[in-house]
């Protein structure tokens, strides 16, 4: 038990290392009821941080159910203190609107976010999210986005912590979650 605190501890300090590619930053995107939200709005609580899109087939709607059942594991553990977010990788089909009808299907808590395709760009860079549209796409037509498949952890300071992947069952993945809500030793927001 003393042994995994320690590994976790470890795992949550190396990414604020000097040296260490930083994960997360400053980021001015609008969440899906049309308001600012910024790297600021995910202080307070732990945030799960997930990057997709609306029109994706399967892969992104089977990691938000996924995501859905982490946020109720880790409520049920650890009480209210996780905000989960969406950030949309493809701007140009996902408006606030399509966002937060899209996002309803999954969970209430989620927070959905989008903007100009600079913003979000730039929000990827930050969080070292890989993501490419297709280029040349008509108005209207149907295509894919590749992008990176990973839920980002972040601490209530908003300090990237661990990175969930695929290969994390929604079981894993909310006790590695709850385990680093209760290593934390700060105030958390539980409203």
């Amino acid at each position: 038990m003393e042994k995994a605190r320690i590994e976790r501890k470890r795992v949550a300090e190396a990414t604020k290392g000097i040296g260490k590619p930083k994960v997360g930053g400053s980021f001015d995107l609008v969440d899906q009821d049309g308001q600012r939200f910024t790297q600021e709005n995910l202080k307070g609580k732990y945030a799960l941080v997930y990057f997709g899109f609306t029109h994706c087939p399967d892969i992104c709607p089977d990691e938000l159910d996924k995501m859905a059942k982490m946020i109720d594991l880790v409520r049920d553990k650890a009480g209210n203190v996780l905000r989960p977010i969406f950030i949309s990788c493809d701007p140009a089909r996902d408006t606030p609107a399509v966002v937060k009808s899209y996002l309803r299907e999954f969970h209430p808590d989620l927070i959905g976010l989008t903007g100009e395709y600079e913003q979000v760009k730039a929000t990827c860079k930050a969080y070292r999210v890989y993501f490419s549209t297709p280029p040349d796409v008509k108005s209207g037509q149907d295509y894919l986005v590749d992008h990176s498949i990973y839920f980002y952890l972040m601490d209530p300071e908003g300090d990237f912590v661990e990175c969930i992947g695929r290969q994390h069952t929604a079981e894993e993945g909310a006790k590695l979650i709850t385990d680093h809500i209760k290593d934390w030793k700060g105030n958390i927001d539980r409203s």
